[in-house]
């Protein structure tokens, strides 16, 4: 027997961009919980957040407004889900709160920021929740999952590229790395999976090599490494020759998609 409104829980969903929200508001609805989202303006899409049970458009730096939202709908539990531009952070639209805070940081980097809004929230009684517990489907087996299998030269990009990626992964860099021929291309900095891509391509033409990994201590409450269709679809228009993905800290979308578009452009897909 369904459980009437009054008594379904209640969860908040701050969404990014991407469609990780709208499979996580899938999921906890097929638990019979309502999901109240609070959409970054500018990066989650209306498609992504159109079946929560409530949503509300928000920028990133109005921290009072959100604080009052989710004690108003008397939000416990909250996940983050979706890409984030980081180009926020040089943003003048932050309210005093948010100011105030990011002047307590030690840096800027993405931990730093998150432990503080982990911190706040507890301050008013909502925790941060794993998002993972509901995505968990996302997770891709090890094995090259593409028909075309890995040869000699790729297997040496990709184990080349790994040792680097987690290194630079670990300075909170970056956790995409570019390579070609065992030299490194263009490592992921701030401007993102895309630009990294594109960029690559400019400096060494095709045939490149993409790895992309997780932090040593990654917190998947914050973030969780995410590839699927559209960067399949990226490194295609962009010649790369294979993708090489780290395995249970990180997330596949659209899988079936994903490997058709890796077939049809001959592109190796691995999951390490």
């Amino acid at each position: 027997m369904r459980q009437s409104d009054n008594i379904m829980k209640k969860i908040g969903l701050i969404a990014g961009g991407g469609s990780l929200p709208l499979e996580f508001i899938k999921q906890a609805t097929a638990r019979e919980e309502k999901v109240v989202v609070f959409a970054l303006r500018g990066m989650a899409s209306e498609k992504a957040v159109r079946d929560a049970h409530k949503v509300y458009w928000v920028e990133i730096g109005q921290y009072a407004k959100f604080a009052f939202l989710l004690v108003r709908e008397r939000i416990r539990h909250l996940a983050l889900l979706g890409k984030v531009d980081k180009k926020v952070l040089f943003s003048e639209k932050y309210d005093t709160e948010a100011e105030n805070a990011l002047k307590k940081l030690k840096n800027k980097e993405d931990y730093s920021i998150l432990e503080e809004i982990t911190r706040h929230l507890k301050k008013i009684g909502i925790e941060v929740m794993d998002g993972k517990e509901y995505l968990s489907h996302l997770v891709p087996e090890k094995g090259v999952l593409s028909a075309v299998q890995p040869d000699e030269k790729i297997r040496r990009d990709i184990e080349f590229g790994y040792a680097i990626a987690k290194q630079i992964a670990g300075m909170d860099i970056g956790q995409t790395l570019i390579v070609k021929d065992k030299t490194v291309i263009a490592v992921e900095a701030m401007e993102g999976t895309d630009e990294v891509i594109k960029r690559a391509f400019g400096i060494a033409g095709r045939a490149c090599v993409m790895v992309k990994v997780s932090r040593p201590k990654q917190d998947s409450r914050w973030d969780v490494p995410t590839v699927g269709a559209d960067t399949m679809r990226l490194l295609a228009e962009n010649g790369f020759s294979a993708l090489a993905v780290e395995s249970t800290k990180m997330f596949l979308i659209d899988r079936r998609e994903t490997i058709d578009i890796a077939n049809i452009n001959k592109i190796v897909l691995q999951v390490l």
